[in-house]
């Protein structure tokens, strides 16, 4: 598989305070690659670099062809990057309708239809809940439609950071079987996740990442037979 992104040497940081060094990584399309690591890490500065929100220090980016490493975040929105952030941040009086309609303003009212009832088919609950404001919605459900307002974008890549943060393992279980189908219609996923159990049964690759660089990198199997990765990034199996 070819490299949907491809990041090489990457460099960035707050001021004067690096949060990932020297960090490469491929990222292949119709892939899932699972980013993990400890509080800290700089797994979410790296996700925050991709999509344009953090200042590159270092390094080179690559999004399907394309030299990415300087262009605002909303340029490559339109290239076909699209992230789910930590904690959901919906606008809370915003019906779920209303949310969609956000999330795909830059697409024809034609996709807009088609892509409303693909986020629907795959989430049943918000179209049952389409009147319903945002801030109503149970956290799974939030996810539910931060996830939702993501595909009206029709990305190429997703970046979803924290997808079972504060969840009920009932909607953690809804959230993740969304994104293997996801994963099974070819789309390229790069996955944030404090749950290494169920990142390591959706991903493909894993890169680990620790105080700012990755210390490991293979395959999820691979990982997974690795006994001692997680006792020491971790201080538990996974």
């Amino acid at each position: 598989m070819s490299a949907l992104l491809a990041i090489e040497g990457l460099c960035c940081g707050y001021g004067e305070i690096a949060a990932v060094t020297d960090l490469s990584l491929a990222v292949p399309a119709g892939a899932v690659v699972a980013l993990l690591g400890p509080n800290g890490a700089g797994k979410t500065s790296t996700l925050m670099a991709i999509m344009g929100h953090v200042r590159l220090t270092g390094g080179a980016l690559r999004f399907d062809g394309q030299d990415i490493a300087r262009l605002p975040a909303l340029a490559r929105a339109r290239l076909g990057i699209a992230l789910v952030p930590e904690g959901r941040r919906l606008f809370p009086d915003l019906t779920v309708d209303e949310t969609l309609t956000v999330g795909g303003y830059s697409r024809s009212a034609a996709a807009d239809r088609a892509n409303r009832a693909r986020v629907f088919a795959l989430f049943p609950r918000l179209a049952e809940r389409r009147q319903q404001l945002a801030g109503s919605l149970s956290g799974g459900e939030q996810q539910m439609l931060a996830i939702g307002r993501a595909l009206m974008a029709e990305p190429k890549l997703l970046l979803i950071d924290e997808l079972s943060l504060g969840l009920m393992p009932r909607m953690v279980d809804l959230c993740v079987a969304a994104l293997d189908a996801l994963k099974r219609d070819g789309l390229t996923l790069l996955l944030v996740e404090q749950n290494t159990a169920r990142a390591l049964a959706l991903a493909d690759t894993v890169c680990v990442l620790a105080a700012g660089r990755a210390v490991f990198q293979g395959s999820a199997a691979d990982a997974r037979r690795d006994t001692d990765l997680f006792a020491r990034y971790f201080g538990a199996p996974a």
